[in-house]
């Protein structure tokens, strides 16, 4: 189903772990059709300026009423004015939209009950508390779920009581719109919000994975990227928006959700030209070029 978000409803279409987890499941969306691509996976270019002085830029940024030490970075793209915000959510004033991806509630459980991994279970309650928030900071009219909400289709059976009882008080209070991912097609339960393959929402449409190919104005998820830097001599992986100025990826909002690296061959065979890390840190998100990231070392 393809939702038109400014009218409000549903119409039928027929539009066709952790890290070293991730970065596998990932290998299997390599096109192998021909597609220049200007780097290779483990190409390293000039960088232009230092990143000490990119994470510190004099770009204009925002700090949300009722979250003092959340700063968001305003940046274009497909002609909108969007907010990178510092807990990896997408914030779109003009719309009052706030959209997070890979939520990946109750993978903590999956793992200990499917994997037998002893994780703590407590993912799922660090993740809403992250979620409600945000909400309260934002004050958003929509809140999009942008797929991998829930970890695999039993995840929602798992719930404690306590994080049902949350979810459906945040979905009481707000509007949602639950993307399909490949983690959890099957739709939550009834009365926790609407359903939906897509959104189209005028100049963004937003849905699950990136589509192969030019794609204005699309904004996703699924690729868990994150920026890996060399700082003072120190090796730091962060969570980041990747954006061209056409498209955007997400960062994974989930507490347990792992990484893929920004330039991996899997991500950047999405975008063909230049392309920006919004990155994530603590209280801010700062822009680096691409130019400034570093592949994840080779251990062959």
């Amino acid at each position: 189903m393809r939702l038109h978000l400014r009218e409000g409803q549903l119409r039928s279409t027929h539009d066709s772990s952790d890290d070293e987890t991730h970065k596998a499941m990932h290998r299997g969306t390599l096109r192998m059709r021909p597609h220049q691509v200007n780097r290779a996976s483990h190409e390293i270019t000039r960088d232009r300026g230092s990143i000490l002085a990119a994470l510190h830029p004099a770009t204009p940024i925002r700090t949300l009423a009722g979250a003092s030490s959340m700063t968001g970075l305003e940046f274009i793209c497909a002609g909108e004015r969007l907010e990178a915000l510092p807990m990896g959510a997408l914030h779109w004033p003009a719309e009052r939209l706030l959209a997070v991806a890979d939520l990946h509630l109750e993978k903590g459980s999956s793992y200990a009950v499917n994997a037998r991994k002893l994780l703590p279970r407590y993912d799922t309650k660090q993740t809403l508390a992250l979620l409600s928030t945000l909400i309260e900071a934002v004050q958003p009219r929509t809140i999009v779920c942008l797929g991998d909400s829930f970890h695999d289709r039993a995840a929602v059976d798992r719930l404690p009581d306590a994080e049902r009882s949350e979810i459906e008080r945040l979905t009481a209070a707000t509007r949602f719109v639950w993307i399909a991912g490949n983690h959890d097609p099957a739709p939550p339960p009834a009365g926790w919000g609407e359903i939906a393959e897509e959104i189209n929402a005028g100049p963004l449409i937003f849905r699950h994975e990136a589509l192969f190919g030019p794609a204005d104005g699309e904004v996703s998820g699924h690729y868990h990227p994150v920026a890996a830097l060399t700082v003072r001599g120190r090796g730091l992986r962060r969570r980041c928006f990747l954006t061209d100025g056409r498209r955007l990826i997400l960062p994974a909002f989930g507490a347990y959700a792992g990484g893929l690296n920004a330039l991996d061959p899997a991500i950047a065979q999405l975008f063909p030209d230049d392309y920006d890390a919004l990155v994530v840190g603590r209280e801010a998100v700062r822009r680096l070029s691409w130019r400034q990231l570093r592949p994840d070392p080779s251990f062959r």
